[in-house]
């Protein structure tokens, strides 16, 4: 039986420059052009990011990540060009680091980052659900009557916001402001583009059984001005996974992403008191560790068992 990957809260790479830590993951120059990514087992949730980590969640995201690079990217469906490279990450740090990149890094391009997260939207959740309860809207864009909580969309939304720096709330933005920010080529092409991956990838993922509410996609140019699809992709830090098997509008549904954590958390008291998401955050108990383990686990191997 092979051993659980070790623990691994923040790396310590010291045979490359640190170009930054994200909620997840470290980023390290290799060269002028490639970085390595390292995805560590913390977790966040309302933006803050948690005191304990979750074993093994860096791994099963980093292959999660590969996996849908694989299927969208131009050795699969070829819908777009990624950032993912075949090199090998325990080639470009010390020996004795290796340890740290094995199954939880990717060496990727250098890209110029697109200020933009783009999220699309399948079914009424989240923040999306609680607009419509008042406003029967979803981030400003109208939508019809008689929408019930986790209903499936009539078609799949387009819902920008703005890359929020390390600790602070990304920001709701309109398609028309990404036009201004980018220019409406460039605008039209990243709407486009994220609703033809969202539809590819719901329709892997229900061969799997599971329904995919909504994610998030990021992007970057190269040096020739092209779009390439950058960051995580299809994981459960950035999409939320539903159980096809009862799932019923109207009702929640499980989910197999943080939303268990997330629930855990609107219950949890810090000095006594309900916390208020800010730093610092409630300490998670043993049982909402495993279980939020088992959670991400879970997405992984249904997703895996097919090949599309």
């Amino acid at each position: 039986m092979t051993p659980p990957p070790p623990t691994l809260h923040s790396s310590t790479i010291r045979s490359l420059p640190l170009l930054g830590r994200g909620k997840v993951r470290d980023n390290y120059a290799v060269g002028d052009d490639r970085i390595l990514m390292i995805a560590t087992d913390r977790v966040s949730a309302f933006d803050v990011v948690m005191d304990q980590p979750i074993p093994g969640k860096g791994v099963l995201l980093t292959q999660m990540s590969r996996f849908w690079f694989d299927l969208l990217g131009p050795k699969g469906r070829n819908l777009c060009a990624h950032h993912l490279l075949d090199d090998d990450p325990a080639s470009v740090v010390d020996p004795d680091e290796a340890w740290q990149v094995e199954g939880r890094a990717m060496l990727v391009r250098k890209l110029r980052p697109i200020p933009v997260e783009a999220v699309v939207r399948g079914f009424l959740a989240g923040s999306g659900a609680r607009e419509y309860l008042t406003r029967r809207s979803v981030c400003g864009i109208p939508l019809p009557e008689g929408l019930a909580h986790a209903s499936r969309l009539p078609e799949p939304l387009y819902t920008p916001t703005t890359k929020a720096a390390l600790g602070a709330h990304d920001e709701n933005i309109t398609y028309e402001r990404t036009v201004e920010m980018l220019g409406e080529e460039r605008a039209l092409q990243i709407r486009n583009l994220s609703i033809a991956l969202y539809r590819a990838a719901s329709d892997i993922a229900l061969g799997a059984g599971i329904l995919l509410a909504d994610t998030k996609f990021e992007f970057g140019l190269d040096a020739d001005d092209h779009l390439v699809l950058m960051d995580e992709v299809l994981t459960p830090d950035s999409s939320r996974y539903w159980p096809v098997k009862g799932y019923v509008p109207g009702e929640t549904p499980p989910s197999f992403d943080k939303q268990y954590l997330r629930d855990w958390l609107e219950s949890a008291q810090v000095d006594g008191k309900p916390w208020n998401k800010t730093p610092p955050p409630p300490r998670l108990p043993a049982e909402v560790i495993a279980n939020t383990a088992a959670k991400y686990r879970e997405a992984l191997e249904r997703l895996t068992s097919i090949r599309t």
